[in-house]
């Protein structure tokens, strides 16, 4: 499989959103806790707590989305509309910031204090290449790691 045909879930900035709590733990969660409330009866809860007859329809939507949302930056379905990190990449016609010659810059910098991995997967990205990279990302996901997890606070 070539690169370019593997780059779905790899983000600009060399996050991989298999990673991503939105594309692991998120829609599981919520597919659960819609179960959950069905098996339990919630739909017609109200009759105890009458408040929540005009909120329950509107979040049991919400946790409907959430089950069924798919983002990807890729795909314009994720990140910030306006994210320099997106637009740089684009410009310098490259597919992650891995590949840049300037890697890691300021703003791959200023993103790796919330995702301290960041930095690091993407030299190990341009020591492996991009396909070994991906299978090494998946690996973890496999494990059940998130970014969560990681994430400084």
């Amino acid at each position: 499989m070539s690169d370019e045909n593997s780059l779905g879930l790899v983000t600009y900035c060399g996050l991989y959103c298999g990673l991503c709590a939105q594309h692991t733990r998120i829609p599981l969660q919520a597919n659960q806790l819609q179960q959950t409330l069905q098996e339990e009866g919630y739909e017609d809860f109200y009759q105890y707590f009458p408040e929540m007859k005009n909120f329950f329809p509107q979040f049991s939507q919400f946790l409907e989305k959430l089950a069924k949302f798919n983002c990807t930056c890729r795909s314009g379905k994720g990140g910030p509309s306006n994210c320099e990190i997106r637009k740089c990449v684009q410009q310098r016609g490259i597919n992650v910031c891995p590949q840049c010659r300037e890697y890691p810059c300021e703003r791959i910098q200023k993103l790796a204090e919330h995702y301290p991995t960041l930095i690091q997967d993407g030299k190990r990205l341009q020591k492996i290449g991009m396909q070994k990279w991906i299978d090494k990302q998946e690996q973890r996901v496999k494990r059940g790691i998130s970014y969560s997890d990681l994430k400084a606070k």
